[in-house]
């Protein structure tokens, strides 16, 4: 048991965070969450086909078995983000940031990918093969190569 008193004397700890909204397992299809601040939210096998999150912040998110077909995640901020087994096929990833993600067993089918930034993030290397085969751009946020970030030969 947790004693309150106790953690006030440790002003860094948190139980939750304020203002986060849990969007597991919903359906957000065809939502528009563009420009919104979202980090730190689950998204944990939401389905979210054909939704806007263009210039939105979702870093530090749990986006695991989440949907993102034919998505707008166009300079989205995804940085930091645990997503395995997450689909981004055919979404807009222009000038995403996914650094220091975990992407782990998550597809790529058809994303449009030029600028994004994938450095230190986890993907399997399949997926790595398959991007750098149409990987072009520089993040305009970043300023990092699409091909530098995914390792391209």
């Amino acid at each position: 048991m947790v004693c309150l008193a106790a953690l006030a004397a440790y002003p860094t700890v948190s139980l939750a965070q304020e203002n986060t909204v849990d969007y597991t397992h919903t359906d957000l299809s065809y939502r528009d969450f563009s420009g919104q601040y979202l980090a730190g939210t689950s998204f944990a096998a939401a389905e979210m086909r054909e939704a806007n999150f263009q210039a939105a912040d979702l870093s530090q998110t749990i986006l695991t078995k989440a949907s993102f077909l034919r998505a707008n995640l166009e300079s989205a901020n995804l940085s930091q983000t645990f997503g395995d087994r997450v689909t981004f096929d055919g979404a807009d990833l222009t000038n995403a940031i996914f650094t220091d993600a975990i992407l782990s067993s998550s597809t790529f089918t058809d994303a449009t990918i030029a600028g994004a930034d994938f450095s230190g993030a986890i993907l399997d290397r399949y997926q790595i093969a398959q991007m750098c085969k149409y990987a072009d751009g520089v993040n305009a946020a970043t300023g990092v190569a699409t091909r530098d970030s995914l390792g391209c030969r």
